[in-house]
């Protein structure tokens, strides 16, 4: 059999499972909120045309409203000002989008402290007990947040002094950007950097050091406690949004069983 066939008929035996790693898209999805004066996002909406009635009798369809960093999404490069130049969502090129993946699991950490940071050493240790980072591939940060998506403030973990999420140091999302292969960072939270992040030098250093040098977000995954260490292939194909910055996305983790 070819390559194509003998991947279908892994799925269908149940040899590789599909992984959904996204989250439920609806008006109770958690979203950024950033503080005046910038703006924000709007949640996101359904609003029916019809559903087999005087306004179309056998057809069922809704508009949607929704930003493009809303739920699970692909922050694409031209998303940062560090990356102006680069990618908007629709130029990233296919063949990127099916990656292999590896998994960082720090959800003890976060659990004991929500402001924990991955750190060069954490990365590096990983690589002394599984190997190199995969070339063009995914890094998926696991923190366990995914488990306080079902309610928005618990999600965003803020108090006075903004909100608590864990995230990547200066140093390692550097060192990410700019000394190892991976295509991209994928992570649990609202976006890639930590609830601190606006105080650091430079701000939002996930972004900035990442996107600038083209490389790739996923954010508000679910699920990666049931993927392998190493192993695993990530299908996540943005919509392809002419002069979009990013795109809800629906991203599916091939695992082999």
């Amino acid at each position: 059999m070819s390559v194509l066939s003998d991947l279908v008929q892994g799925i269908r035996s149940g040899a590789i499972e599909v992984i959904d790693l996204t989250a439920p898209l609806s008006e109770a999805t958690p979203i950024l909120r950033l503080p005046e004066p910038f703006g924000n996002t709007v949640p996101f909406r359904l609003t029916e045309i019809s559903r087999y009635d005087d306004r179309g009798p056998a057809w069922y369809w809704n508009d949607i409203t929704t930003g493009e960093h809303t739920g699970t999404h692909f922050d694409a490069p031209v998303h940062w000002v560090t990356g102006r130049d680069g990618e908007d969502v629709s130029q990233v090129p296919p063949a990127r989008l099916v990656a292999p993946a590896v998994v960082l699991d720090h959800a003890a950490e976060a659990a004991a402290d929500p402001d924990f940071l991955l750190q060069i050493e954490h990365v590096k240790e990983w690589e002394s007990t599984h190997g190199p980072l995969p070339e063009g591939g995914w890094l998926l940060y696991r923190t366990g947040w995914d488990t306080r998506a079902h309610d928005q403030a618990e999600f965003l973990n803020a108090d006075a002094t903004g909100p608590h999420t864990p995230g990547v140091s200066v140093e390692c999302a550097r060192w990410l950007a700019e000394e190892t292969p991976i295509a991209g960072l994928g992570v649990e939270t609202v976006g890639t950097d930590a609830g601190t992040a606006h105080s650091f030098d430079p701000a939002f250093p996930c972004h900035s050091f990442l996107l600038g040098a083209g490389k790739y977000g996923l954010t508000q995954l679910r699920n990666l406690d049931r993927l392998p260490v190493t192993g695993a292939v990530v299908v996540a194909p943005p919509l392809p949004i002419v002069g979009g910055s990013g795109s809800p996305v629906r991203v599916l983790a091939l695992v082999e069983r």
